[in-house]
């Protein structure tokens, strides 16, 4: 049956049209994925049907009934309920306070009834085969444990549209695997699901259907038997894309960076291993396994209990950014929200941001510095209007961009990426990888953190895995495949398929 019709929506925003007559359906049980580029209209048809924004033109068509618009109070009514990627739960709470924020159980006094509260939040969990324990702080859960927790509010809000986007950002691979198979058991239950992710691979294994938009427009509709990958990003980017960018061949040099017996208690033991001029040194594992933990204690973001970083052969050990800024290292962060952009300030002001530490003062006070900036904004491709506007005004893969613009600015010699194409679209994502390669022809040491399996072996020279926070293998790129390389973030895998330890496999990429 079908349960959602948009006709023929039309958004224009100040200078540009966001939709131009895009038409989508759904059916109850069905899973219908949306893909395209950053900035392709994917958000603005989003929050035209959760009543955030208002179309100027079309129609929708919810359970048979016909609207010209809704608003947010109409959407939730109608059981319409959104999970965006930024996780919109409150940390101080436990979680069933947070399934039922809103809408709390009172005793007779008027009271919450926190017991009551819990007992059904358990029950509905233990329907799910779910196991968190419901007087758990917010705080105390996993980023996979979050994402669940905002599809049981929204079941225990009777939703029958399941909105979700870009709901395993954040995940490795295993939490993963579960929550997409909590997704289909909620289809198998009758609820419409539109399900947005860059992730492709993803898309073609939940997907019973998959919509294309690109620049406002629907391109495209498939089947679940009728596409290949290869098509949707055809029909994303209007062009022949590899499905995977493989960094170019470029001439290693001799180390640059040594990183020597970096610990934390309980975070991170004993790691050491080096990275060549040239180099891109790949850092994978599980969710967990110590990687962001490892490159916050080598930023000095934060403290470590030993360990010292080389450069060029001369101590520059971090104690703070600060420091490590100084000292050329830059760290391009996972979290653009949290710890990445400057929400308040313009693109001009979060690019320059760093290049100004470097000279002890706030801000660049140049006469050249909008030209500055401007040519980093048009190397990197950036899309804005103009480099005043607010940097939260941009999508997600041109606010990854203006963050490593900001570090290119710097000059830096060591760069460490953090999940670098995190929510990126393939456009974006084939950019960055150009620029990295980019970054190793000038003889640069790079670091990158990546869940992303196929981009981990692609963009690297050699891997580092991480588990436990422990290193417990150096594996060259080139000699490895998915499957070799989950045994070895599990523990399956023998001494010839991890490579040695502690830097002593070849290096050798030419």
């Amino acid at each position: 049956m079908k349960i959602l019709s948009l006709n023929n929506i039309t958004k224009n925003f100040p200078g540009t049209r966001a939709l131009d007559n895009v038409s989508f359906d759904l059916y109850a049980g069905e899973i219908h994925c949306l893909v395209g580029e950053n900035g392709a209209g994917k958000s603005t048809l989003i929050k035209i049907l959760s009543g955030a924004e208002k179309p100027d033109q079309g129609e929708i068509v919810l359970f048979g009934k016909s609207y010209r618009q809704l608003t947010t109070r109409q959407a939730i009514d109608l059981k319409i309920a959104t999970i965006y990627q930024d996780v919109d739960l409150v940390d101080s709470l436990t979680v069933a306070d947070n399934i039922f924020l809103g809408v709390e159980l009172r005793d007779r006094f008027g009271k919450v009834d926190t017991q009551k509260q819990e007992r059904i939040a358990q029950e509905i969990m233990n329907k799910l085969n779910i196991h968190i324990d419901p007087r758990l702080l917010v705080e105390e859960l996993s980023p996979a444990q979050k994402q669940i927790l905002q599809l049981i509010k929204a079941l225990h809000r009777e939703a029958r549209i399941l909105v979700m986007d870009e709901p395993t950002s954040s995940l490795g691979i295993e939490e993963t695997k579960a929550l997409l198979e909590l997704v289909r058991n909620l289809a198998a239950q009758g609820i419409g699901i539109i399900y947005i992710s860059h992730y492709l691979q993803e898309v073609t294994q939940i997907g019973d259907r998959i919509t294309v938009l690109k620049d406002g427009k629907t391109v495209s509709t498939y089947h679940k038997s009728q596409f290949t990958i290869e098509q949707l990003i055809r029909d994303m980017v209007g062009r022949e894309a590899a499905l995977f960018y493989h960094k170019e061949q470029v001439q290693i040099g001799d180390v640059g960076l040594k990183v020597e017996n970096y610990s934390r208690k309980g975070l991170v033991k004993n790691v050491s291993f080096d990275v060549r001029k040239g180099e891109i040194f790949g850092l994978g594992g599980m969710v967990g396994s110590g990687r962001t933990e490892l490159v916050n204690l080598i930023f000095g973001v934060d403290k470590r209990d030993s360990g010292e970083l080389y450069l060029d052969g001369k101590r520059i050990t971090p104690n703070s950014p600060r420091q490590a800024i100084q000292n050329g290292v830059c760290l391009i962060t996972e979290d653009r929200k949290g710890s990445g952009i400057f929400p308040i300030r313009s693109v001009k002001e979060n690019m320059a941001l760093v290049h100004n530490e470097q000279k002890r003062s706030w801000f660049i006070r140049l006469p050249r510095e909008k030209q500055i900036v401007g040519n980093i904004v048009d190397a990197l491709k950036i899309q804005l209007a103009s480099i005043e506007q607010d940097i939260n005004s941009l999508s997600g893969g041109n606010q990854q961009k203006s963050i490593l613009g900001r570090w290119l600015l710097t000059q830096a010699d060591v760069f460490i990426f953090d999940e670098p194409t995190k929510g990126v679209d393939i456009g974006s994502k084939e950019e960055i990888y150009k620029i990295m390669t980019d970054l190793c022809r000038q003889q640069k040491c790079i670091i990158m953190i990546s869940s992303d399996m196929p981009e981990l072996i692609s963009m690297s020279d050699r891997i580092g895995v991480m588990r436990d926070g422990e290193l417990v293998a150096i594996i060259n790129a080139r000699e490895t495949s998915e499957e070799e390389l989950l045994r070895v973030y599990l523990g399956y895998h023998n001494s010839k398929e991890a490579g040695r330890k502690n830097g002593q496999v070849s290096t050798d990429s030419n």
